[in-house]
């Protein structure tokens, strides 16, 4: 089997409230890239990637993706460095992308995803099988509050979301960290003591010495655990060993190198993984297996994705034993057959025939072949832009 060809494009999905955080003001789903590869004998693969131009490491050391940049990339860089080869050559297929530009792992990631959609169908195996197989059949979610929404209007989305099966809030902070205390307050009191509450800063804590003590002051109300309060390693690292309550790297952990580097300085208790920012299910696969004997705990985390990159999202975080803490992506939402009002609820539609299933707080692996979707092509259209 020979990669022939592909077809790439831009999707803007309505999002049912904007969803920002300290580091980034643009809304999520307004111009990511689904990318369609061919082959010789006929089968197809999809990949996703979720481009932003706000989002990058620690203190530049990776750079942001619009979609107009993943579409050059793949373009005039990735896919002529590609074409001809067979889609199971996967570690040959990122050690040319990697050889034909550095970054740019969103772009990556696309390819890599399609690559994996492609030979699951191959094979008529879901691509969880692929990646080892599967330890869990649902993927708990965890829903996600924006940093611009004042604490009445969160506190309340909160309960809602819980009314539907969510048992993990993920509220982000990092602007105000007042308003991050009084919100972790009247979260748990409106909550209960069964409700998992995490914070996320995103890096917007100005100081280890200012994360270590808020960080201290909400655990009070018990922390599930606090997410990249800071930016970079060593004071990411002083605010681990500060804290009573565990610290999730996000911003931070990358690379499989960037997991190294934290599990060789003891950086921070778990770490968030994403099928995007290592460039793909492949490397994203090989941080969570170090993990685990690192004795790291790991969630999936997202970028708000469409249909196709939640496939990934849900295949990758159903195979690593060590993946337990709740995952944070999109509860996929198709225009009239909605599961939930609020409850992980991000667009109001999507570009799949069939949401996955949820239940109970969590979403159902898909059990097809490659990614097990049906990507509607009429929604492609309709949501396509530039």
């Amino acid at each position: 089997m020979k990669i022939t060809g592909y077809e790439l494009y831009e999707i803007s999905i309505p999002t049912r409230r904007k969803h920002t955080w300290a580091s980034s003001t643009v809304d999520v789903g307004q111009g990511y890239v689904i990318l369609k590869i061919l082959t010789d004998c006929g089968i197809e693969g999809f990949g996703e990637a979720t481009a932003m131009p706000e989002w990058g490491g620690d203190y530049g050391r990776y750079y942001g993706e619009s979609a107009g940049t993943t579409r050059i990339v793949i373009e005039q860089n990735l896919f002529p460095a590609i074409e001809g080869m067979d889609p199971f050559d996967i570690d040959r297929i990122h050690a040319k992308m990697d050889l034909a530009v550095r970054g740019y792992n969103y772009a990556k990631a696309a390819i890599d995803i399609a690559m994996y959609d492609i030979m699951g169908k191959a094979v008529e195996k879901p691509v969880y099988q692929l990646l080892g197989g599967r330890h869990r059949e649902e993927i708990p979610i965890a829903h996600s509050l924006g940093v611009i929404m004042d604490i009445e209007a969160a506190v309340n989305e909160a309960v809602q979301a819980v009314a539907e099966g969510i048992k993990t809030i993920k509220t982000k902070g990092g602007l105000d960290l007042h308003r991050d205390l009084v919100l972790m307050k009247k979260l748990r009191e409106e909550l209960g003591p069964d409700i998992h509450i995490l914070i996320d800063a995103n890096q917007g804590y100005p100081s280890a010495k200012e994360a270590i003590k808020w960080g201290n002051l909400m655990n009070q109300y018990d922390l599930q655990y606090l997410e990249q309060p800071v930016e970079g390693l060593y004071p990411m690292k002083q605010v681990t060993h500060a804290l009573e309550c565990p610290v999730c790297a996000d911003e931070s952990c990358w690379t499989v190198a960037d997991a190294l580097d934290i599990i060789r300085e003891n950086a921070a208790d778990y770490i968030s993984i994403y099928t995007t920012k290592p460039g793909g299910l492949y490397p994203a696969r090989t941080i969570a297996k170090i993990a685990e004997n690192a004795g790291i705990r790991c969630n999936v985390n997202g970028s708000g994705e469409f249909g196709v990159g939640n496939a990934a999202n849900l295949h990758l975080a159903s195979t690593g034993k060590n993946i337990t803490l709740a995952s944070v992506f999109p509860v996929t939402h198709i225009d009239g057959m909605e599961q939930t009002k609020v409850g992980g609820r991000w667009y109001m539609d999507d570009i799949l025939k069939k949401p996955f299933t949820y239940h109970d707080g969590c979403l159902v692996v898909p059990d097809g072949a490659g990614l097990g979707i049906e990507v509607d092509m009429e929604k492609i259209k309709k949501y396509s832009v530039g």
